[in-house]
């Protein structure tokens, strides 16, 4: 195929007519009869703008109206990255080819809306501008003609045969479900003496902590939680500390700050005389000196060992 491109190359070359240049670039103009933008020298030869830059300028030119045409989408198309398209799209912007505004819809969602010129010299000029719905009419071509030269239908590869794709690797969420909020502590009698010592208690926290404002509802939903601490033998100031010291601000829902901590920082059962006693341990038997071998052996008593003392009940 390359070897046709340069011979209908070469014969191309061949009826242009007058002398070729010797340096530089030489135009082979065929006119399009489809799928052509009309782009200005004065955005493809601009003297400030970027070569990235003008290409995005030509690219987005040749979309048609409503295409995607921001960072993401123009990183997803080209090889560049997103900060040099970002930085191309601030030149159009600085130059007057590009513009981009914020604009809240109708339903309160905020969209960006982008607008192209194609000639921002002319905007300045007053020229008139062409609906986007109406072609403009293209402007023939003054340089000559040269017919595409005849070239064979290449002949069709071979269909490949479509490999099975792999599996999808499922990869594991790293959010994992949350544990489910552990119970309020409850206690094992809620006499009326201590369920008017935790209610007292809760509603008295807003002095000590103003942040912590308890609802009527609150305080009965948290009582027994306080009431396993003063039963379990918290002291009221001891469960008073525990709930104020070190609040989160502002805190934004009283109510579960202090119920999180009545579960978390519950202490544990003080223990009985029982669990405090030192553990009991067996007596050892001392060691003692036989009398008549010098022998150590084990025995509440000196006296003699278990040999000597059989000797002496034989000699008896």
């Amino acid at each position: 195929m390359d070897t046709q491109h340069d011979i209908a190359l070469t014969h191309a070359l061949a009826e242009i007519p007058g002398p070729l240049p010797v340096s530089g670039v030489i135009h082979v103009a065929i006119p399009h009869a489809s799928r052509f933008t009309i782009v200005g020298n004065h955005l493809a030869q601009h003297a400030e703008l970027t070569l990235t830059a003008i290409g995005i300028g030509v690219h987005i030119q040749s979309l048609p109206a409503g295409s995607p045409v921001g960072i993401k989408a123009l990183a997803a198309r080209f090889t560049e990255g997103e900060t040099t398209i970002a930085a191309a799209l601030r030149e159009l912007e600085t130059h007057g080819y590009l513009r981009r505004t914020r604009t809240r819809l109708t339903n309160g969602r905020m969209i960006t809306r982008t607008v192209f010129c194609n000639q921002p010299g002319a905007l300045l000029r007053g020229r008139a501008v062409v609906p986007v719905s109406v072609a403009p009419v293209p402007v023939p071509v003054v340089t000559p003609v040269v017919p595409a030269p005849v070239v064979p239908a290449p002949v069709p590869a071979p269909t490949p045969v479509p490999e099975e794709a792999p599996p999808p690797v499922r990869v594991p969420s790293r959010i994992g479900p949350k544990p489910p909020r552990r119970p309020l502590p409850q206690p094992g009698e809620l006499t009326p003496e201590l369920y008017r010592a935790a209610s007292a208690l809760l509603a008295d926290l807003r002095r000590h902590a103003p942040e912590l404002v308890l609802s009527e509802d609150d305080v009965e939903e948290l009582v027994p939680g306080a009431a396993a601490w003063l039963e379990r033998g918290a002291h009221p100031d001891a469960v008073r500390h525990a709930l104020t010291t070190e609040l989160p601000q502002p805190p934004k829902y009283p109510a579960k700050i202090v119920r999180h901590r009545l579960t978390v920082l519950l202490p544990p059962p003080l223990p009985g005389a029982a669990e405090l006693a030192p553990a009991h341990r067996t007596p050892v038997t001392p060691f003692q000196t036989c009398e008549g071998c010098d022998r150590a052996f084990r025995s509440p008593e000196p006296g003699h060992c278990r040999d000597c003392r059989a000797q002496y009940w034989e000699a008896a």
